[in-house]
């Protein structure tokens, strides 16, 4: 079945409302009053129903008229932003932007490039997710993704593009009220045997998970995100080694404190990462105002 009700149809019936009268809604569409009633009429005519209550002076609509006039604005106003996102698209824009944040980076810089991208282009819907650890290549590799910010390591594959941000360095922390805190520095790994280490769980579903910090032998807290972990290990649940410029607060704050162990955990390379074949310009322009930015130690990105 065919309906009756037209884009063209809606449209004159929303000029008509607006504007209070026929022969003013025919100035507005550039149209002849006749062809304007002509149109009402034969909406009306096969809708069986009728749309303007024509006892008064103003054109007015019926409980049955305002309710086809209410949805067919939104008809109205979906049809615009399709044709809208088709043109955007024809032109080289995404009409959905995937960004993935590596869970070691706080999500405040890429929330900067977000405001300033949508004064750019503010019809490109913009999805972020977090990933950790090998997830982050992972949601790329599987195409969860069209960008990564903070990728640790190298990519699993060929065809994707990188650009290295820096290196994260991981200080070994504990609650500035934990037993451990009080022992001579450097600790050897048996002082802390008898602790739990707070572990990130790794978010990969098909590449092979990667481990961070994993003490042997010692109980673990898994959490999901370095978030919950510094929560975790601020209420001395439990120990471990958490990004330097993730934690400026808890120490300035006494909440954390630093350990030396004997054998520190090495820095890790961050990139940031993407499909070299994806040629969509909102990706171009994420990725030339990353390649600006550095990441910092002590501060982040």
């Amino acid at each position: 079945m065919i309906s009756p009700i037209t884009l063209d149809a809606l449209r004159t019936l929303d000029a008509v409302d607006r504007r209070q009268s026929f022969a003013a809604a025919a100035d507005e569409l550039h149209r002849v009053p006749s062809a304007v009633s002509y149109t009402i009429n034969k909406l009306e005519e096969e809708l069986g129903v009728a749309l303007f209550d024509r006892s008064r002076r103003k054109a007015e609509l019926t409980p049955t008229g305002r309710l086809v006039l209410e949805q067919g604005r939104q008809i109205l106003k979906a049809t615009e932003e399709l044709t809208a996102l088709a043109r955007q698209a024809a032109d080289g824009w995404e009409v959905e932007l995937r960004i993935c944040v590596d869970s070691v980076l706080s999500c405040d810089p890429v929330y900067d490039l977000i405001e300033a991208f949508q004064r750019v282009q503010p019809r490109t819907e913009i999805r972020l997710s977090e990933e950790v650890l090998g997830g982050s290549w992972d949601a790329l590799n599987d195409d969860r993704c069209d960008l990564v910010i903070g990728a640790e390591g190298a990519p699993p594959a060929q065809g994707f593009g990188l650009h290295p941000l820096g290196k994260v360095l991981f200080e070994f922390a504990v609650a500035a009220d934990h037993p451990l805190a009080e022992l001579p520095m450097p600790l050897p790994e048996k002082a802390i045997q008898d602790y739990p280490t707070v572990i990130v769980a790794d978010s990969s579903r098909h590449l092979p998970v990667r481990s961070s910090g994993l003490l042997d032998g010692r109980s673990r807290i898994i959490v999901p995100t370095i978030e919950r972990k510094i929560e975790v290990q601020c209420k001395g649940l439990g120990v471990g080694y958490l990004p330097r410029h993730r934690i400026a607060k808890e120490l300035a704050e006494g909440t954390l404190k630093l350990l030396t162990l004997d054998a520190p955990r090495p820095p890790v390379e961050i990139s940031v990462a993407w499909h070299r074949s994806n040629p969509g310009k909102g990706l171009k322009w994420f990725v030339d105002r990353l390649k600006r930015m550095r990441f910092d130690a002590d501060s982040g990105l």
